[in-house]
């Protein structure tokens, strides 16, 4: 059962990183780090 859950896990990952190298989904991802660590000075709830 051990074994299954490993190869379930990887397999989860692996394609939740081919998701994040798609040009349309590093754009979404690239917004949504900004908007939580408050790079943006206009939006987010970071510190100012």
């Amino acid at each position: 059962m051990g074994l299954l859950s490993k190869l379930t896990k990887a397999g989860v990952a692996k394609k939740a990183v081919d998701k994040a190298r798609e040009p349309q989904n590093q754009r979404k991802i690239k917004d949504a780090v900004s908007k939580l660590t408050g790079k943006d000075k206009n939006t987010g709830t970071g510190r100012a």
